[in-house]
């Protein structure tokens, strides 16, 4: 198993937490990668990992994974077409920056659990979910 690059387990457990918080109000998923090294461009090593994890297999293409590569600095939100072409790429953009100011700060578990919200408001008004969703995907974090 790879290191944790930048998270204590308490703080892995608060970002799970914040992706349950989320997913309690829509039927998308949310999942975050954590690894040190970015292996090209962040946003093409992020739609990897995306279909590496099953995320495009969800019922309505409506996950989004967060990735970031720790070492390298770089950051990156990939979602699925269900989300994709409805959402407008300066809304990515804008969590992306406010996940970058976080990190600049060390604030790594704040700024994750800020992206995760902010993803998850979004969800929300896009694909409303109820107490019987399924939670198609893992909430833990994954990491190379």
């Amino acid at each position: 198993m790879a290191e944790k690059p930048f998270l204590t387990d308490e703080q892995e457990q608060l970002v799970i937490k914040a992706i349950k918080e989320a997913e309690r109000q829509t039927s998308g998923e949310i999942r975050v990668h954590i690894e040190s090294q970015c292996k090209g461009e962040a946003l093409q090593q992020a739609a990897r990992i995306f279909h590496d994890l099953g995320m495009d297999q969800t019922r309505e293409q409506n996950g989004v994974l967060i990735y970031v590569a720790s070492e390298d600095h770089k950051a990156a939100i990939y979602a699925g077409r269900g989300v994709h072409s409805q959402v407008e790429d300066h809304f990515w953009s804008t969590i992306l920056d406010d996940l970058i100011t976080h990190f600049k700060q060390q604030e790594f578990e704040k700024g994750l659990e800020e992206a995760v919200r902010q993803v998850g408001e979004e969800l929300a008004s896009l694909f409303p979910g109820d107490a019987e969703d399924d939670d198609e995907l893992s909430n833990e974090i994954s990491y190379n």
